[in-house]
């Protein structure tokens, strides 16, 4: 599966970054378009497995919960920093690497693709 992929963000995504997406003609759900404010994050996983959308967070809970999701065989795609990576990259720089990773041939052979700042 090469190329751009259905996305589903959390609230700890930055507002910009999903404009850029947007923008970039990204299909961008954010999950308080769907879901009432301070809704558990175990219903967040469900969710965007089902309607085929990849989980978009840097929130270090969501990402023990897609680890323990993971060893439960339990299917799902996730794209995942780590917070202090948006002191050290733009907004311009998140969208581009989500450019690179549709790019891959083969993206998400592992659920998770991590984003990290270019050396």
């Amino acid at each position: 599966m090469t190329g751009r992929f259905p996305l589903f963000t959390d609230n700890h995504v930055r507002q910009q970054i999903v404009e850029g997406l947007r923008r970039e003609g990204w299909d961008v759900v954010r999950a308080i378009d769907v879901f009432p404010e301070a809704t558990d994050d175990e219903i967040l996983f469900p969710y965007a497995a089902e309607h085929g959308r990849v989980f978009v967070t840097c929130d270090k809970r969501i990402h023990a919960i897609a680890i323990d999701r993971l060893k439960a065989g339990q299917p799902f795609r996730m794209v995942f920093w780590r917070l202090e990576r948006h002191r050290k990259m733009s907004d311009g720089d998140f969208v581009r690497a989500f450019e690179e990773i549709a790019k891959t041939p083969t993206p998400f052979a592992y659920a998770i693709e991590y984003i990290k700042p270019k050396p």
